[in-house]
């Protein structure tokens, strides 16, 4: 993001005729204030949501270059640390209102009613069961996700872990943090789990 910003901004720059050529963190700062002068707060979405956290910002610095190993070993190693897991030590729910997750995009958007749950969309990026033929291919295929790997408690915690915040296991991975961001409740990921997990769920079929 940070590249694709820094090119926006020195479109501009020169555009307007600069005489000498900026840094990248002053071609950075005029892309965001670009963007920032050219959007404004609409309902839930605002524009604050143009400004990185800190995870974002290390990972967009890397966006032209491989994360060396140690860094993306540090990464991993706070992202994991974030994962908050559910109060009664439960990491399944329903199988059924999880497909109804993964099938929904919805939420986010300025007019999407906050007070209603978000979706995960989890078809635009992964194939999850076989009925299912318009799916993404941005992440691995989830198809037979417990059927491979066991039903036991070890993989429903990584599988918990990894919708919480997918960072933990990938650094800087295209996998939104749906429960460290919020975008989840506690309930919604355990439905999803559960459709990654349960031996009914049509995944396992």
């Amino acid at each position: 993001m940070k590249i694709k910003l820094i090119a926006l901004s020195a479109t501009a720059l020169l555009a307007a005729g600069c005489a000498t050529t900026p840094s990248d963190d002053e071609y950075y700062a005029k892309a965001v204030s670009l963007m920032k002068a050219g959007f404004t707060d609409r309902g839930q979405a605002k524009v604050d949501r143009i400004d990185q956290d800190r995870l974002q910002k290390l990972c967009s610095s890397y966006e032209s270059s491989p994360i060396p190993k140690d860094v993306a070993a540090q990464i991993e190693k706070e992202q994991l640390a974030t994962i908050k897991y559910p109060a009664d030590g439960k990491f399944l729910g329903d199988h059924k209102k999880g497909e109804r997750i993964a099938q929904s995009g919805r939420g986010g958007q300025y007019n999407d009613d906050p007070k209603q749950p978000s979706g995960a969309n989890c078809y635009a990026c992964h194939q999850l069961t076989k009925e299912e033929v318009s799916y993404g291919t941005i992440g691995p295929s989830l198809y037979h996700f417990a059927k491979l790997r066991g039903y036991g408690p070890e993989i429903q915690k990584y599988a918990w872990n990894k919708v919480y915040n997918s960072h933990a296991f990938a650094a800087c991975s295209s996998m939104p943090r749906f429960g460290h961001r919020g975008i989840l409740t506690e309930e919604q990921i355990k439905d999803v789990v559960a459709l990654l997990m349960d031996p009914n769920s049509p995944v396992n079929k």
